[in-house]
C-alpha cells in the first residue's frame, strides 16, 4: 500500500486525525489522489490507514489506526455502528443525522435520515470515489423500514477545496418532493433535493422547545427564520405576537406554509436582518424574546475577523431591543466562532449596549451529531440562553 512519512510533532501524534501538507515529510509508493493510503511515523511504523488528496490542504485523512481497506463490509459496519449509537442514547432514529463524518469514522461522509428518505453528502474525494459502496450499505445498515430513497446533496462549497464538482440529484428511488415530517410537535413541510443543506436544520431540532418555554405571553422576534420553526415553536407556545424575519423569499414562502400546516400565525417579514434590526432600533421596537440562529458567518479562519464584526453588531442591536427583563437565545454554526470566542462577542456586545444579562440555559450539540475532543473539527455548534437584568 503506498503511503506517506508523517512528520514528528505532527498533530496526528496527539490524537487528531488529519495530516495536512506541511506535515508530510516524504511519500512513498506513488499515491494517487482518493486512494486508501498507509500513515507512517519516521520509524517506519504503522500511525493508521487514510483517504489521500494532495489537492486538498488535508491530504490525508485517517479513518483507522489499523491497516484497513474501504470496501462494502467496512462501509456496512460502520453505518450500523453509527445507528447503533445513536439508538442507545434515545436519539430518534426516522429523522437524525445517521452519519457525522470523522465522529463516525466516515471522513466526508454525512448521512440525514427524514423518515423514509435519507440524504447523502460525501465531502472528500476518497469517499466520494467510494459512493455507489456507501450507497450500498445504507440500503441495508439504517434498519427498518427500508428507504424509499436516497438523495445526494454534494451542492456545499466545502467540495471545491478537494478539487471536486458541485452536484445534486436522486441516487435511489423517486424524489419525494415536499414531504411533511413532525419535528418538535410541528409539521413541517421539507424538500430534501432544493432545500437549503440537506432539507432541514436538525442539529435545532432538539432546542426548538427549550426556547418556546419562554415564550407565553411574550412578543418574539425570530431573526434568520428560515423556514419558520422557532418562530412557529413559540407560536404554539402562546406567544403574545411573532415576527420572523428572513432574507429569502423562498424561505418565507415555506414558512408560510409550515404556519398554515400548523394553523399557528405570526409575522412573516422579508429583509436583511441586520437592516431590520436597525430599522427597529430608530422606531424604538421592544421585544421579550429575541431569536438570533444566523447561518455560519464564516466557513475560513482568514474570515473570522469579518464574522466577529457581524456577530457584535448583530447582539448589540438584539441587546438594545429587548425589554427590561427580556430573553435572548443565541446561536452559531461557524466552527472557528469556538465557545470562549463567541462568549466573549457576547460579553462585549453587552458592554457596548449597556445591559447586564444573567445566563440560563447552554444549547449544545446534540448527541446525533457526536463531538471528538481531540477532534475539535466536529463540533461546531454552540448557544446560549440569557435574561437580561432589569435595573442595572
Amino acid at each position: 500500500m503506498a503511503g506517506i512519512v508523517v512528520k514528528p510533532r505532527a498533530r496526528i501524534f496527539h490524537g487528531h486525525d488529519w495530516v495536512f501538507s506541511g506535515e508530510v515529510l516524504k511519500a512513498f509508493g506513488n499515491p494517487a489522489d482518493g486512494d486508501v493510503i498507509s500513515l507512517k511515523d519516521g520509524r517506519d511504523r504503522l500511525i493508521g490507514s487514510a483517504i489521500y488528496n494532495s489537492k486538498s490542504q488535508i491530504v490525508a485523512r485517517r479513518f483507522s489506526r489499523r491497516r484497513q481497506d474501504l470496501d462494502l463490509d467496512f462501509f456496512q459496519r460502520r453505518i450500523a455502528q453509527a445507528v447503533e449509537y445513536r439508538a442507545r442514547r434515545g436519539v430518534n432514529p426516522r429523522f437524525c443525522r445517521v452519519v457525522w463524518s470523522e465522529s463516525d469514522g466516515l471522513p466526508g461522509v454525512v448521512v440525514d435520515r427524514y423518515g423514509d428518505h435519507a440524504v447523502l453528502q460525501t465531502l472528500t474525494l476518497g469517499m466520494d470515489m467510494r459512493k455507489a459502496l456507501i450507497v450500498e450499505a445504507l440500503k441495508t445498515a439504517v434498519g427498518e423500514p427500508a428507504l424509499q430513497s436516497i438523495i445526494e446533496r454534494n451542492d456545499s462549497p466545502s467540495r471545491r477545496a478537494e478539487g471536486m464538482e458541485l452536484s445534486r440529484g436522486v441516487l435511489v428511488g423517486e424524489p419525494p418532493g415536499e414531504m411533511e415530517i413532525e419535528l418538535a410537535g410541528l409539521r413541517l413541510g421539507v424538500d430534501l433535493l432544493h432545500a437549503q443543506k440537506t432539507g432541514l436544520y436538525l442539529d435545532q431540532s432538539a432546542h426548538y422547545e427549550t426556547v418556546a418555554r419562554h415564550a407565553p405571553g411574550r412578543r418574539v422576534l425570530d431573526c434568520f427564520a428560515n423556514q419558520g420553526a422557532f418562530a412557529l415553536a413559540c407560536a404554539r407556545g402562546g406567544a403574545a405576537k411573532v415576527t420572523a424575519v428572513e432574507a429569502s423569499g423562498e424561505n418565507i414562502a415555506s414558512a408560510r406554509r409550515n404556519a398554515e400546516r400548523n394553523q399557528l400565525s405570526a409575522d412573516w417579514v422579508e429583509q436583511d436582518v441586520f437592516q431590520f434590526l436597525r430599522e427597529a432600533e430608530k422606531t424604538k421596537g421592544e421585544y421579550d424574546l429575541i431569536v438570533l440562529d444566523p447561518p455560519s458567518f464564516t466557513k475560513t479562519k482568514g474570515g473570522l475577523r469579518d464574522a466577529l464584526r457581524g456577530y457584535h453588531e448583530l447582539h448589540v442591536r438584539a441587546f438594545k431591543l429587548l425589554s427590561h427583563a427580556g430573553i435572548l437565545a443565541t446561536f452559531s454554526c461557524s466552527h472557528h466562532v469556538n465557545q470562549a470566542i463567541f462568549n466573549q462577542t457576547i460579553a462585549d456586545a453587552l458592554v457596548d449596549a449597556r445591559r447586564s444579562a444573567r445566563q440560563l440555559h447552554r444549547f449544545e450539540q446534540a448527541l446525533d451529531h457526536p463531538v471528538l475532543p481531540t477532534l475539535p473539527e466536529t463540533e461546531y455548534f454552540k448557544g446560549v440562553l440569557l435574561e437580561m437584568m432589569p435595573g442595572r
